[in-house]
């Protein structure tokens, strides 16, 4: 019987989601099941900061995996599954406690709760991996910090990707994702893909001219603390 799997992809924000980073972790997941015989049954992609442990989409394929007996999630490598130790240890013990295996495309060596417990330097190689991922990343917030500071020296100012609503144009669909996530008196407040939902049928632009989606009105909330 063919082994199922789902694939895990993380970048770290939004803005990487337009860059050639997802697509190359889909074709590595995708090319390593392939030689390994594996179906990948779907792919669930973050746009969050390695950081973070509460990911949407990765806590969405966990109760997928609960329901349908799927126990192997395939990452790209260990750095694009977080970057942060403790974060990855916290996931990975998430994984194991609930029977699954995560394999990192990369090396292709599967850590599961029994070969962690049979195999004690697989088990110091995976925290070793997680310390070098946290440090590449500690490197790189420098190096752009560096960059930063010195754009800011050069210009005056060093501004990211303006917000969306920041633009004229945005303001109506901002004030309504702000009116959609108000809690009613004694009802729930709406989901992100309900408020998605009703901006698509009201045919509110996002700024690619995308459909909105759950993540990208999750963006913009928790940036307003909505």
């Amino acid at each position: 019987m063919t082994m199922k799997a789902y694939g895990y992809v993380r970048v770290s924000g939004t803005g990487q989601l337009k860059g050639h980073g997802p697509e190359r972790q889909r074709d590595d997941i995708a090319a390593f099941a392939t030689r390994n015989g594996i179906e990948v049954v779907e792919v669930f992609q973050d746009a969050w900061t390695g950081t973070e442990d509460d990911r949407p989409a990765f806590m969405e394929m966990l109760t997928a995996m609960m329901d349908n007996g799927v126990r192997t999630v395939i990452v790209e490598s260990m750095d694009r599954f977080a970057r942060d130790l403790a974060v990855q240890m916290q996931l990975i013990a998430k994984l194991v406690s609930a029977g699954i295996t995560l394999i990192p495309a990369n090396t292709g060596q599967p850590i599961s709760s029994e070969t962690l417990d049979d195999n004690p330097m697989l088990k110091a190689m995976t925290q070793i991996q997680g310390v070098f991922a946290e440090l590449d990343k500690s490197l790189t917030v420098r190096k752009l910090k560096k960059a930063r500071d010195a754009k800011r020296h050069a210009n005056g100012r060093c501004e990211g990707p303006r917000p969306f609503g920041a633009n004229p144009d945005e303001t109506a669909a901002l004030d309504r994702i702000k009116g959609l996530r108000r809690k009613p008196k004694g009802g729930d407040r709406r989901s992100f893909a309900k408020v998605a939902a009703v901006l698509n049928a009201e045919e509110l632009a996002t700024r690619t001219g995308k459909p909105w989606n759950r993540g990208t009105v999750h963006v913009i909330c928790r940036r307003h603390g909505w």
